[in-house]
């Protein structure tokens, strides 16, 4: 059996990857705890989604579950076990303001929480692949010292430039650089992610997104 985990399944980007991967696996097992209700207020709630992903896919299985519970989630990664192929983690606290108003709330979610998913990872399911939505907030203010040009509607590099056609890589310095504690939060979650992959020889990926949208945002 193939069973792959996706955190924050109600928001934007796990719900449309719970849509995805629905008829790739035996079944989906999504965790969200509809936190974004809590940063953000009832018109943050997407509770909607939850329903409407239970409803349109049989094979969604949904966990009102906190990522800052390692207890929580060992139950889910000992019930599925080696099942377990793949975990697409996109649950985290994405807003500026808000972590610089709960520095700790931030940080447990977006740095603990990842942490919990890495080494249940390691622990039950060593083989499998683990896929981090990351932001592109971990380079802070760096991005703003690049020689961008002032056009009519926007700024943008010379052509020349190597970051022109494909943005902004790993060469880029983290240090040096303002990040906004969500800045922060997401860059300690990056790194492990980099680190289990490299020190446990495990199977990890980091997406470094950024202002990312869409039909269900």
């Amino acid at each position: 059996m193939d069973i792959i985990i996706i955190t924050g399944s109600n928001g934007l980007i796990g719900g449309d990857a719970v849509e995805y991967y629905s008829s790739k696996f035996d079944y989906v097992i999504g965790i969200d705890n509809n936190f974004r209700e809590y940063f953000f207020g009832s018109e943050g709630s997407t509770e909607w989604r939850k329903k409407m992903l239970e409803s349109n896919f049989q094979n969604y299985i949904h966990y009102n579950m906190d990522i800052r519970s390692y207890n929580d989630l060992d139950k889910i990664y000992q019930k599925y076990n080696s099942d377990i192929k793949l975990i697409i983690h996109t649950a985290s606290q994405p807003s500026h303001d808000w972590a610089a108003q709960e520095p700790l709330t931030d940080f447990t979610i977006n740095a603990n929480g990842t942490l919990n998913l890495l080494e249940l990872t390691r622990k039950y399911c060593p083989n499998s692949v683990f896929i981090f939505t990351s932001t592109n907030k971990v380079y802070g203010d760096s991005p703003n010292s690049l020689p961008f040009q002032e056009l009519d509607k926007r700024f943008e590099l010379e052509m020349q430039h190597p970051y022109y056609n494909n943005g902004i890589d790993e060469g880029m310095s983290i240090d040096q650089s303002l990040h906004s504690l969500f800045g922060a939060s997401k860059l300690a979650a990056d790194i492990l992610v980099q680190e289990y992959g490299k020190y446990y020889e495990m199977y990890t990926g980091v997406f470094r997104g950024g202002c990312l949208t869409g039909s269900n945002h």
